[in-house]
């Protein structure tokens, strides 16, 4: 027996020692993550144990927080930690603003002629250290990659154990870890050097673009169907609310048919007659419930700055609202669960709960909470509740437990869990200033932007190394750019550069979402987003083909024919619809009508209210 453990002790160490001097392996796994050239730096960790090449080649990529890039202003600007999640689960990313306090004039034509020339020949020459520093850290910091050891494969949650600082002064150092990631990770950093290969890396990620997408007419045809779908809630017993709302439906199917009215063009809307006659009843009708139950940090403490700030704006103003909140549960239409994903995700993070299943047991103890001691949760199999929720794992984390619940989610994917008619999509926005949010907004007119399309950022995900194979430094009028300077100056010529061009590029970043749809309405620029399965936000009542244009990301390579295929006057129809629904992308710190409270407040009362079936 000695003697045989003896022989398995020597086999066993023996394939491990094997296994480490494959290192190289490593390489395949992340060339598919980064999409950066020669001399890219790739970060990994000690004692770890080694990929397996059969899995998706960016199942084990690393995020760094904020998806986004410098070119807007920062308001609060922190470290992005970087944690890396397998297969779907992708990682967390903390808040990273990209606005600041500073007022910002517009620039002359002049001036952001030098700022664009300037750069340009940054890119090319390699002389800017913040664009090359910027460059650096954005691309080695998306392949930092850790497994935990003893955590089952089907459920291993890839951690780091270090945050960089991206602040423009000191862009290229690390943070030391802090003790409790060191005894949470027990691993150590080391850095190896590796030349990717740019044609493998390629391969690789054009090879991700043949999966059939699903199309927006599917998804037109897909919210047709859901309103009569058998797969529609009928409530265990019927209650004065409940017919409440089937009254509204009636009304609203019966809404008399109208083209424009004040403030609203008919065009950018699915049927306006019916939006109109649904948002007068939701200002008439329409009850809350807010429920009291739950602790801070992760419930009643909105986060509202960050690139998960728009489930924060929506709890600070559905919780201090007087118009639609009641006290009594009674009376209420709609229950919302005021709990924060951001901030679920880092507190649990803090007290060492790294995995979905830890916050899916969380949420669940809530519900087993509030079902138990209240009877609205168990009547409609919580069906009447919803939550309003941006961080990236939110769809995952509230599958189970909150399932049947109306989800605004801003992580919007049908083909992962998103649920046409029943969940909404939350735009994912930046508030530049709190006290002054329509501040800087609009651009040049249409006939004045000599820029065909615009798109900066780093490169996350699969989609935005090809977008820059094909299209940078291609044809003069597209400016198709990485990660900008993170200066003053670098952050008003992103913001020129949207405004002077007609098409603002929307690319998926991680997952299928993009603050950068928003901001293309903001600076009136028509978005062409290039996100296959995405569901665009308010997609319920909003006619996205009149103000924006969608890309299927295989048809990356005939991007600019598609673009100058569109005729003058269709250019102009889709500015104009931009500048029309641009008010319902705005947060208010008082809510006005049809701004993005209400926008996301009426989205939940619609398709609760088509997803409700008479007894």
């Amino acid at each position: 027996m000695r003697r045989l453990l003896f022989i398995t002790g020597i086999f066993i160490t023996a394939l491990v020692v094997f296994q480490y001097s494959t290192l190289p392996h490593w390489r395949t796994g992340f060339e598919f993550a980064i999409g950066g050239g020669v001399g890219s730096t790739v970060v990994v960790m000690s004692n770890a144990t080694i990929m397996d090449n059969s899995k998706s080649p960016d199942s084990y990529i690393l995020h760094e927080e904020s998806d986004e890039v410098a070119g807007s202003d920062l308001e609060e600007k922190s470290g992005s930690q970087n944690i890396g999640v397998k297969n779907s689960d992708k990682a967390h990313r903390n808040s990273r603003d990209i606005f600041s306090h500073h007022k910002s004039s517009n620039l002359n034509e002049n001036s952001i002629s030098m700022m664009s020339i300037r750069y340009e020949k940054d890119l090319q020459t390699g002389n800017n250290d913040n664009v090359n520093a910027a460059s650096t850290v954005e691309e080695s910091t998306n392949l930092i990659a850790i497994s935990r050891e003893g955590v089952p494969d089907e459920d291993a949650d890839l951690r780091s154990i270090s945050d960089f600082q991206t602040d423009s002064s000191n862009i290229s150092n690390f943070r030391s870890p802090t003790k409790g990631e060191v005894k949470r990770n027990a691993n150590k950093l080391r850095v190896v050097s590796a030349t990717l290969d740019d044609k493998s890396t390629m391969a690789r990620a054009l090879k991700r673009l043949n999966v059939k997408p699903m199309l927006l007419s599917d998804m037109i045809s897909m919210l047709r169907d859901s309103a009569g779908s058998s797969n529609s809630l009928r409530p265990r017993q019927s209650s004065v609310r409940d017919r409440e709302l089937l009254y509204a439906k009636l009304e609203i199917q019966k809404a008399p048919i109208m083209a424009d009215t004040a403030g609203l063009r008919g065009y950018v809307f699915r049927n306006i007659s019916q939006f109109k006659r649904s948002y007068e009843l939701m200002e008439k009708m329409l009850k809350v419930y807010v429920y009291r139950e739950g602790e801070k940090p992760i419930f009643h403490q909105p986060k509202m700055r960050g690139i998960y700030s728009s489930e924060g704006w929506f709890m600070k103003l559905i919780e201090g609202n007087k118009k639609f909140v009641v006290r009594d549960p009674r009376k209420a239409h709609l229950f919302y669960l005021p709990f924060s994903s951001r901030m679920l995700r880092n507190t649990l993070e803090n007290n060492n709960s790294q995995s979905h299943r830890d916050l899916e047991g969380y949420l669940k103890n809530y519900v087993n909470l509030i079902s138990g001691k209240y009877r609205f949760w168990n009547r409609s199999r919580g069906a009447n509740h919803f939550l309003v929720a941006c961080h990236d794992w939110a769809p995952k984390i509230t599958g189970q437990p909150m399932g049947n619940c109306i989800r605004a989610l801003c992580n919007a994917n049908v083909a992962r869990g998103f649920k046409i008619g029943k969940d909404t999509t939350l735009p994912v926005t930046y508030v530049r200033s709190v006290e002054d949010p329509v501040r800087d907004i609009g651009g040049k007119p249409p006939l004045e932007r000599s820029i065909l399309a615009f798109f900066a950022g780093g490169m996350h995900g699969y989609l935005r190394p090809i977008l820059r194979h094909y299209w940078e430094n291609k044809e003069a009028d597209m400016k198709i750019l990485g990660p900008m300077p993170r200066d003053i100056d670098g952050k008003r010529a992103y913001r020129e550069y949207m405004k002077s061009s007609k098409y603002c590029i929307c690319a998926r970043g991680y997952e299928v979402h993009t603050p950068r749809i928003v901001e293309a309405i903001f600076y009136e620029c028509v978005p062409v987003i290039i996100s296959d399965n995405y569901v665009p936000p308010f997609f319920e009542v909003l006619n996205w083909e009149a103000f924006s244009l969608f890309v299927k990301e295989s048809d990356l390579p005939k991007l600019r024919d598609i673009l100058l295929s569109i005729p003058e006057e269709e250019y102009l129809r889709m500015q104009m619809g931009v500048r029309m629904v641009q008010k319902h992308f705005i947060w208010h710190k008082k809510p006005t009508k049809y701004d993005l409270f209400h926008m996301v407040l009426h989205s939940v009362w619609h398709n609760r209210i088509f997803q409700l079936k008479a007894r």
